[in-house]
């Protein structure tokens, strides 16, 4: 999964899709293998039905699967939002008006993973699909802490509480550590843990810069380093260290300001740089341009299980476009193909969409 449209993971992305109302039969609303899934909000107005009468806006939505061209409905409340899948593809963690639940890929078995007055977001699945890490805020914009909850249900728990600010999680792929920024004293730096709760560990150590966007690959963990705020004043390049904070590396720098999007199997990094998704071989490999993308524009990007794809969202000017790109040779080809992504005012994508693994 990969939730950053900004430098920061939980940056909110706009974009326009067409209604799409027909009625099918439940069995065919599921998540097609290695679909695509994201959230949609849809605010209509009502015209008004008598003279002085406010207008009643009408909210829909839920989570949607897209593939070749088709797309599904599988859940219908407009508060879901955030999906994360199992490495199995089987379950969908998502949020539901500040709660945890999950989800089957056909809609079906929601069963609710949190409660209380609690804001909880940004599931994040282990590799063995047991377990949900997620972000729990006491109030909208307040610091996060991280917490745990089994993926069924039941056994949540505190996996670091601190009066500073905890997000953007990762697992490592064997599950044993999870990887995040801890945001507080003036800069972002880069912590693990175990999954337990124990061996927290300070892995970055730059006063006055930040170091935030953490994914695992096979030799340890790649991390943008710079200015995380943002504005004008935000930059960064890319860096990788072993797991445990030592033999920091600079990866991609020099013009242009670069930051981390995901990594695929192979120790493959997808990044932005210079009105451009990248990719490159974690290592001495040159990167190379995957697609240019507008000026101004923002983006939304993620590996297919396989690493062979990139689903990528792209808003610039007024037009939206989801895409899928071949990492080979760089040829795109449109997810949304006979599905109009221009139309329907009032709508709103994202800003996570994750894509379902595929064995």
């Amino acid at each position: 999964m990969k939730t950053s449209i900004s430098t920061k993971t939980n940056s909110v992305l706009l974009a326009l899709i067409a209604l799409f109302a027909f009625a099918i039969p439940a069995s065919a609303s599921a998540a097609r293998p290695g679909a695509v899934v994201f959230s949609r909000l849809t605010e209509t107005t009502e015209p008004k039905k008598a003279e002085g009468e406010a207008p009643k806006v009408v909210t829909e939505g839920g989570l949607f699967a897209i593939r070749e061209g088709r797309l599904n409905q599988l859940t219908e409340d407009p508060t879901d939002t955030e999906p994360a899948f199992a490495p199995d593809g089987r379950t969908i963690a998502f949020v539901r008006g500040g709660h945890l639940f999950s989800v089957r890929p056909d809609g079906s078995g929601q069963r609710q993973l949190t409660s209380g007055s609690t804001l909880d977001s940004a599931p994040l699945v282990s590799p063995d699909g047991k377990l949900v890490v997620f972000e729990r805020r006491d109030a909208a914009g307040g610091p996060a802490d991280l917490y745990v909850v089994r993926t069924l249900g039941g056994g949540l728990r505190a996996l670091v509480t601190s009066s500073a600010d905890e997000h953007d999680a990762d697992f490592a792929a064997n599950g044993r550590a999870v990887a995040f920024v801890r945001s507080g004293a003036g800069s972002d730096d880069v912590y693990s843990v175990r999954p337990s709760g124990a061996r927290l560990v300070r892995l970055t150590k730059t006063a006055g810069t930040d170091e935030f966007e953490p994914r695992y690959f096979a030799g340890g963990i790649v991390f943008s380093r710079g200015e995380s705020a943002a504005g004008p004043a935000a930059f960064a390049d890319i860096y990788t260290m072993r797991a445990d904070g030592s033999k920091v590396k600079p990866l991609v720098r020099g013009v242009g300001s670069a930051y981390v999007e995901d990594v695929a199997v192979g120790n493959t990094l997808l990044f932005r740089r210079d009105r451009g998704l990248w990719v490159k071989r974690i290592g001495p490999a040159r990167a190379r341009k995957l697609a240019d993308l507008p000026d101004n524009s923002q983006t939304n990007s993620v590996f297919s299980s396989d690493g062979r794809r990139v689903a990528a969202f792209v808003a610039a000017e007024e037009r939206e476009y989801l895409v899928s790109i071949d990492v080979a040779n760089g040829r795109q080809s449109d997810l949304a193909e006979g599905v109009d992504l221009s139309e329907g005012e009032g709508t709103t994508l994202g800003p996570v969409m994750t894509w379902q693994p595929t064995r």
